[in-house]
């Protein structure tokens, strides 16, 4: 039985023999509790400075550069990212200059840029500078697939692939413009005036004013009256006056098939068998003929059938 100050303490044998009693101060119990307590503590912080990533200073180093690496790691993904999109508007580079270089065109969905600064139906929907940069930079950042890793590799390969054929194309092209340096001074490659881009090249497509379905076989760019028209390349002026509905018209022959027809315009700076050159003034931006508004309805015809003019319109090529 305990007291204020002393335990006592039975042993009772499992036979018939004498039980034996031992007394032990209080304190001495007590003592055996604050020490195991402290074990207790002692242990649980033994356990923690040895598996915690913040226990000793090695842990401590490899938790940093774990992070680092991992920083690292995201920024070689995003670079690997911006080399992805470079690769692509330099691949629907590459193609538009081997077409105007009279090279075949391979075809790539990655390497093709789709504008979409109109819709069928010719409602404005983005601008379009003179420079037309954004033919070559509508091509929408696309995730970096996979993590940095094995997973990367076969990316890293592909990449190096796509610059290595990249390089080879365009050594294509410049050997092809060098031997054929006239042909390019006249194919079209510059869009003819600066506005917006208001209606596209299509099959069909609900005319403002006729109020019927039929094919549009050119582009509309909207533009102040007496906003200049530019030839797009060398040529002989063919046609210089009204025409219909497409009201006054100027139309430049640049041989190799290759025709463009400039209508509703306001007023008309050359003349039939007139020879002129790229970015050389023709005509401005006017309503005349079956038109709503100001606007220079652009077209080319290859070999007597209309294409869509965007296809020959460089990046970056100011008129």
């Amino acid at each position: 039985m305990p007291n204020r100050r002393r335990w006592t303490i039975v042993f009772v044998p499992p036979r018939n023999e004498a039980a034996r009693t031992f007394e032990v101060p209080g304190w001495t119990f007590r003592a055996l509790k604050w020490t195991a307590a402290c074990s207790v503590l002692l242990v649980a912080a033994a356990v923690f400075v040895l598996f915690s990533p913040w226990g000793t200073p090695g842990a401590r180093l490899v938790a940093a550069q774990n992070r680092a690496l991992q920083r690292e790691i995201a920024r070689v993904e995003q670079r690997f990212a911006e080399l992805d999109d470079t690769l692509r508007q330099i691949a629907v580079r590459e193609e538009q200059m081997r077409m105007l270089a009279g090279l075949p065109v391979e075809s790539s969905n990655d390497a093709r840029a789709t504008v979409a600064s109109a819709d069928a139906g010719g409602q404005i929907v983005g601008p379009m500078s003179a420079s037309v940069a954004d033919v070559g930079g509508l091509t929408r950042r696309r995730p970096f697939a996979g993590r940095l890793g094995w997973s990367a590799r076969p990316d890293v390969e592909g990449l190096i692939s796509r610059a290595s054929n990249l390089a080879s194309g365009f050594r294509d092209v410049s050997d092809s413009l060098q031997a054929n340096y006239q042909r390019f001074a006249n194919t079209p490659s510059i869009l003819p005036t600066a506005g917006w881009l208001s209606s596209q090249f299509t099959r069909s497509r609900f005319h403002p004013i006729l109020h019927e379905n039929r094919p549009h076989e050119g582009i509309d760019v909207t533009a102040p009256t007496g906003t200049p028209i530019v030839a797009p390349a060398a040529g002989k002026v063919v046609r210089a006056g009204m025409e219909g509905g497409f009201g006054l018209v100027v139309e430049i022959d640049h041989g190799n098939g290759i025709l463009t027809k400039f209508a509703h315009c306001s007023r008309i700076a050359v003349r039939v068998g007139q020879q002129v050159t790229r970015n050389q003034l023709i005509a401005a931006v006017g309503s005349t003929g079956l038109s709503t508004a100001p606007h220079l309805h652009y077209e080319i015809h290859v070999n007597g059938k209309p294409v869509d003019p965007l296809t020959y319109v460089l990046p970056d090529a100011a008129p």
